[in-house]
């Protein structure tokens, strides 16, 4: 009796088991897209319509595989009808070499190629691991979003937010609210960022910035490769040191040489020296201390409690504050309150105190212009005020008479002066010295017009106009009545007045020509300005834009001066 109770009731488990794989391997309802979720092993195997209605439920060392995928999970229940899985305790889903991913529990829809996973979520693929609480995961787009806050860690960096988005077949992560992404080097936080794992490409937009040991970097749409610590910042851009500010609405960074390229409305602050450089093409190597600027170029320091406008084609700012030289090449100009001139080219050393103006110079004090082969401006370091002033060569000294149409004139072959607040107050002209000069009384009369030559010349001047004038050594000349002193001898040879060229207000450093680069720079922000924020394309020439020729070409040339 006992043997047949026992074969009755093996042969009813048998006869169960058959039945539930049938139901497994012919589905009574085809599913709509796909085929069907397989399950390919599990320890035991249960039917409770009671507990989980519609399913299998199968336990212990479950795999479950569907059209290049594979899970495996402690426990598993199946809704056959519906192709669909649900997956209990160290769940972990394969797909290929592309994509691992362990979590607590899952779904899977086989119909739609859609998973859902929760519980400590650890996502890896050969470049990077993500580890969140969610997970969805689309099989279709390839697409892996969550809505909790995540960790992503590759070799380069780990990045925190709160949600985002991988797309698997670019191994791009996408974020849409605060991001903060991490590496020895640098720091950068966003609203939004598309970051690539491959490549540590990252782009930012909106409102950004990355903080590193030395600087911290502002844009509000930018590249940055965080491998090669070099980016490209298109809009509202700045880069901050300690006692640095650049700016600039196309910026190019490399971090490792402490190198900046920046175009457009430039403008590099010294925070702490009060000097200021703009323009709309620089580079600027903080290692080196050094700074080129052109397009519009102006250097702007503060001496003497007053500003000194500095400009030229090119200008060239090298070494620490206290060691300061601007070198300008092409037409080169420089303005401040009461003195300004232009040359071919200026050198001024903060060091000295010395600015010297070179080829075809010419300077203007109140009214009286100077000109020579080769000017020297020296200031007072100690007192920043200017001290004095040497002509060297062809030295020439005009001023327009207080009230008639005649000049004053004064050349010789060196001209050395002092100064007062700013105003030439004494000079001395030496060797083979020529005068005009009208005298008038205390009422203003003309009495006559001086024209003399002599050895040398000193002249006191009060107000920039001469108040005394005396001669030395072989004095020859007379003072001419108006009427005895013909127009054409009353001008020295070489006289040319370039009272139209002086120099008036800052604006006027700049040629005609220098100023449509300020409108010419503001369409390109308008334009930019209406351009959609579309992510842009990591190329070869972004990052190598304005880095070897344009530099190496342009300090050769700079040097020359």
């Amino acid at each position: 009796m006992n043997k047949i109770y026992i074969f009755f009731l093996l042969s009813l488990l048998l006869f169960s088991q058959n039945s539930v794989w049938s139901q497994e391997i012919k589905p009574t309802v085809l599913p709509q897209n796909g085929k069907q979720v397989v399950i390919e092993h599990s320890d035991f195997l249960d039917i409770s319509e009671k507990d989980v209605p519609g399913a299998i439920v199968f336990t212990g060392n479950v795999i479950i595989v569907h059209e290049g995928i594979r899970m495996t999970c402690n426990k598993a229940y199946h809704f056959s009808k519906s192709n669909f899985v649900k997956a209990f305790g160290n769940v972990q889903m394969i797909q290929g070499d592309t994509l691992f991913m362990n979590s607590k529990y899952a779904e899977y829809n086989g119909n739609s190629k859609f998973a859902f996973a929760t519980g400590d979520v650890l996502m890896r693929d050969p470049k990077m691991t993500l580890a969140t609480d969610t997970i969805n995961f689309d099989r279709n787009s390839q697409e892996a979003y969550y809505n909790t806050s995540g960790t992503i860690r590759d070799p380069e960096n780990t990045l925190t937010s709160k949600s985002g988005k991988y797309f698997l077949s670019q191994k791009k992560f996408q974020f849409q609210t605060a991001v903060t992404v991490v590496n020895p080097r640098q720091t950068i936080k966003t609203n939004h960022l598309d970051y690539y794992t491959n490549s540590g490409h990252a782009y930012v937009f909106g409102p950004s910035t990355i903080t590193s040991a030395t600087n911290t970097i502002y844009t509000e749409k930018g590249f940055y490769d965080t491998k090669k610590d070099e980016g490209k910042l298109l809009k509202k851009s700045k880069i901050t040191y300690k006692d640095r500010l650049i700016e600039g609405d196309d910026i190019f960074y490399d971090r490792k040489k402490d190198f900046a390229r920046a175009i457009n409305n430039v403008k590099v602050t010294d925070t702490i020296n009060d000097f200021v450089v703009k323009g709309h093409y620089a580079e600027v190597y903080k290692q080196k201390d050094s700074m080129f600027i052109t397009k519009k170029a102006v250097a702007i320091t503060l001496f003497e409690k007053d500003s000194v406008y500095f400009h030229a084609k090119k200008l060239l700012i090298t070494g620490i504050p206290t060691n300061r030289i601007i070198r300008g090449s092409n037409n080169a100009r420089f303005f401040k309150k009461d003195m300004s001139g232009k040359c071919d080219s200026i050198h001024s050393n903060q060091k000295t105190g010395l600015t010297q103006m070179i080829g075809k110079p010419i300077f203007w004090n109140g009214k009286n212009q100077m000109t020579g082969d080769l000017m020297h401006l020296i200031a007072d370091t100690k007192t920043e005020k200017v001290d004095s002033l040497k002509v060297l060569n062809n030295a020439f000294i005009i001023s327009k008479d207080t009230i008639g149409e005649g000049f004053n004139q004064v050349k010789g072959q060196n001209l050395y002066g002092k100064f007062r607040e700013n105003k030439l107050h004494e000079v001395d002209v030496v060797k083979n010295t020529e005068v005009i000069f009208y005298m008038r009384n205390e009422k203003n009369e003309l009495i006559g017009i001086n024209k003399n030559v002599s050895s040398s010349i000193n002249m006191i001047l009060e107000g920039n106009t001469i108040d005394t004038i005396t001669f030395f050594t072989n004095v020859d000349g007379d003072i001419y009545p108006e009427t005895e002193l013909p127009e054409n001898a009353r001008k020295l040879r070489g006289f040319i007045w370039r009272g139209d060229e002086q120099i008036l207000t800052k604006e006027d450093i700049f040629p005609p020509d220098e100023l449509e680069l300020d409108k010419k720079a503001q369409k390109e922000v308008e334009k930019k300005a209406q351009e959609p924020d579309e992510p842009m394309e990591a190329s070869k020439e972004t990052l190598e834009y304005g880095k070897q020729k344009v530099k190496k070409k342009n300090f050769k040339k700079i040097n020359n001066i």
